[in-house]
């Protein structure tokens, strides 16, 4: 049994306040004994106006967040996993990075964020983030203390596909930290976050970003812990059941995804369908 924390996070326009309660995360979560902390999308940097957001946006080498939560989990002695953060490319466009890191400081993995959203809702919001971000093209897996770890981010969550090839590569847990919007929440997170955890025989861990920000917008919250099964084991809840940030907490057991494994073998039994890849 290995435990795990998730950090439910309301992440404003100042990466030095940020990077603080990332810090203070950190702390608590090794203090509740968890082997690896997971933080939401945009951990660092949450800013819609990308003009103002741009003054704070830097390279891996300079970003203030990443290098103080290195520091953090070297000195504590814990993994944290990135969900992930604002970084300029030497493109001139921007990523939507993750991170594991390891409990020396060191940087395990990265995944840029592969599929982005760009969507017109029913509400009025309209989010294009193919405007300033560049997508990822590679599946990422890492070996962690939680065991093979499948990196997502939130949008992701929606492309089946990709779960299926974490799962087949062996997935033990997969990360889809998220920056949800409440409509779509509503409508669809619990719903989609069971549904990959079940495609993939996997824990899923999904961070999530809670309430009301400081450019604006409004976050679904309900950070998850599921296990392969699509039981919930920790819901953090949102702004529409008083659910706020924090840290919370969900311990994984390796035998129950070999039992849901054994039990439902899918992945072992997928058949190639005509006009698709087998794999």
């Amino acid at each position: 049994m290995t435990r795990a924390a998730l950090f439910q996070m309301t992440t404003g326009i100042d990466p030095q306040a940020n990077a603080a309660a990332i810090v203070d995360a950190i702390v608590q979560a090794r203090a509740g004994s968890a082997a690896m902390l997971f933080t939401p999308e945009m951990s660092g940097l949450l800013d819609r106006k990308r003009d103002r957001a741009r003054a704070a946006i830097r390279g891996e080498g300079d970003d203030v967040v990443l290098a103080a939560v290195r520091e953090a989990a070297r000195r504590e002695g814990i993994w944290v996993h990135m969900g992930s953060l604002a970084i300029a490319r030497e493109d001139g466009k921007w990523a939507n990075r993750a991170f594991v890191i390891d409990d020396a400081g060191e940087i395990r993995a990265r995944y840029d964020k592969l599929h982005m959203f760009d969507v017109d809702l029913a509400t009025g919001e309209s989010w294009r983030e193919s405007n300033a971000y560049t997508a990822g093209e590679e599946v990422v897996t890492v070996e962690t203390p939680l065991g093979r770890l499948g990196l997502a981010i939130c949008y992701d969550v929606r492309f089946p596909a990709l779960f299926e090839a974490l799962g087949r590569a062996g997935c033990d847990v997969i990360a889809i930290p998220a920056a949800f919007t409440v409509p779509t929440g509503k409508a669809h997170w619990h719903l989609m976050q069971r549904a990959r955890a079940v495609e993939a025989s996997a824990y899923v861990l999904s961070a999530a970003q809670v309430g009301r920000h400081e450019d604006g917008r409004e976050t679904y919250g309900h950070s998850l812990g599921i296990d392969p099964w699509g039981e919930v084991l920790l819901d953090m809840g949102g702004a529409d059941d008083g659910g706020s940030a924090g840290v919370g907490f969900v311990d994984l057991d390796p035998a129950r995804t070999a039992e849901v494994r054994a039990q439902l073998p899918s992945l072992a039994n997928r058949r190639a369908i005509a006009g698709q890849p087998a794999s």
